[in-house]
């Protein structure tokens, strides 16, 4: 459906001016007057964003303030007393090294993509359409120790949706380090009929660089004993080569951030004290080119090198859709092992 189409849909948006997201309950202050432009959470405390009675979909996120991993966002589809969504914010933007403030040029990382934007200042923007039909949950956990403040927005509208629309998923998985000579699970335990959509990979090295983009991402459909998609290396799957320019003519990573796939920062061994480890932070959307199942989904990325296995540090957050909200099967680490500096 085109944009210039007129249909039956009515806009709503949830913030800390509106944070009912109801029609006329934004700010009641004079004009150039602010209100409540944010608010704070206090440690332990689980606040509800957004609350909103469908059908309808939503359609825009924006987060700004502390956007760390110490605030976990949880999405509730419809009745479920489960998340369908659940990870820690900063890694659900694919912005995992959320302590970084600055790539390896001294500028702020910029993930400038069609589904997530990371913008200077850190600026986080989701795109993800996500449909729902009589209910949708959005909540924010502080699990700090501190209180802590965020500004937000969550837009979208109210309408008729598809009766094929599935229902958005996101779940988180680290792994540091990676079982040397194993292979990483990106996701497992995904069952039902769905369409995977992608993901962000935040990887710090642990020993030399040598060639660790070796790593072959294998997808497993329908209870595959061998995988039905395997790229053949980690910066084939997302979508470049050569080791991103290191192993050609510059013989250095080159930075790219495109529509769906991208490595877009690289982030330490710049000379700071104790800033030594080489970290990367990559995307892959299968937007263009989606991957469905109809009965179960794996996918692992092999962690490896020109000389043999590696024990890098791996974070990412898959994402994928499913005809029914599903419970994740990843189960999200003790806070004390979330920092990522």
């Amino acid at each position: 459906m085109s944009v210039f189409e007129m249909t039956n849909r009515t806009s709503f948006a949830y913030s800390a001016e509106n944070p009912t997201g109801e029609r006329n309950g934004g700010s009641k202050g004079k004009d150039c007057e602010k209100m409540r432009p944010c608010v704070w959470i206090e440690p332990g405390e689980t606040l509800t964003l957004c609350d909103v009675q469908g059908p309808g979909m939503l359609t825009h996120f924006w987060f700004t303030g502390y956007i760390g991993h110490s605030f976990i966002l949880r999405i509730y589809w419809e009745e479920a007393e489960y998340p369908s969504v659940e990870a820690p914010l900063s890694a659900f933007f694919g912005c995992a090294y959320d302590e970084n403030l600055k790539d390896k040029d001294g500028k702020y990382p910029v993930l400038n993509s069609a589904m997530i934007l990371v913008a200077p200042g850190r600026g986080y923007n989701c795109y993800w359409e996500m449909p729902f039909r009589r209910r949708c949950r959005v909540t924010i956990e502080n699990r700090s120790a501190e209180s802590k403040v965020l500004y937000y927005m969550i837009s979208g509208w109210r309408g008729a949706i598809s009766e094929l629309s599935g229902y958005f998923h996101a779940a988180y998985r680290q792994e540091h380090p990676v079982q040397k000579g194993r292979a990483y699970t990106v996701i497992d335990g995904i069952q039902g009929k769905g369409c995977f959509m992608g993901i962000s990979l935040a990887a710090g090295l642990n020993g030399a660089n040598d060639c660790w983009v070796e790593g072959e991402a294998k997808i497993y459909l329908d209870g595959d004993q061998y995988p039905t998609i395997n790229y053949t290396g980690t910066e084939d799957y997302f979508c470049g080569s050569y080791a991103f320019g290191y192993d050609v003519a510059m013989h250095q990573y080159q930075n790219f951030s495109g529509l769906y796939a991208g490595l877009y920062a690289q982030i330490g061994d710049t000379g700071e004290f104790y800033n030594g480890q080489q970290r990367f932070m990559l995307y892959r959307w299968h937007v263009k080119d989606p991957i469905y199942f109809d009965k179960s989904f794996r996918m692992t990325l092999d962690n490896h090198s020109l000389v043999g296995p590696r024990y890098d540090d791996y974070t990412t957050v898959a994402y994928w859709y499913q005809t029914e909200p599903s419970k994740l099967q990843m189960k999200l680490p003790p806070e004390q092992e979330l920092h990522m500096k």
